[in-house]
């Protein structure tokens, strides 16, 4: 049998991804769909004010806002992002995370092969 390449939802049924985690007080809470060599997809659920330290991925990295809005810091640049919008994270660029609200979004890691 084949790995499971997604994992957590039900296939071949219409889900939410935004439904998939919960905010949770002062928290990040998350939830892997996939963790292949090449990609990485998760989402998360961030609390207004809590997020993610400054660090780098190996790959490029695909944030798109499910609902709220967030902050993601690129080199030092702070982008807000309402629902519905979307900003890729250059592999190797240092990048934080922040609820400006809470929120949840979907990250997709894409890694060289």
């Amino acid at each position: 049998m084949a790995a499971e390449l997604i994992k957590n939802v039900a296939k071949e049924q219409i889900f939410s991804l935004s439904k998939l985690v919960e905010v949770e007080e002062e928290q990040v809470a998350s939830l892997t769909l996939s963790q292949m060599p090449g990609c990485k997809v998760t989402v998360f659920a961030i609390d207004a004010n809590e997020g993610m330290a400054s660090h780098a991925a190996g790959g490029d990295a695909l944030v798109t806002v499910l609902e709220g809005t967030g902050e993601i810091t690129i080199n030092g640049v702070p982008h807000t992002l309402e629902a519905g919008e979307s900003v890729v994270i250059p592999a190797g660029a240092p990048h934080a995370v922040r609820g400006v609200t809470a929120f949840k979004m979907l990250l997709v890691v894409v890694l060289p092969a």
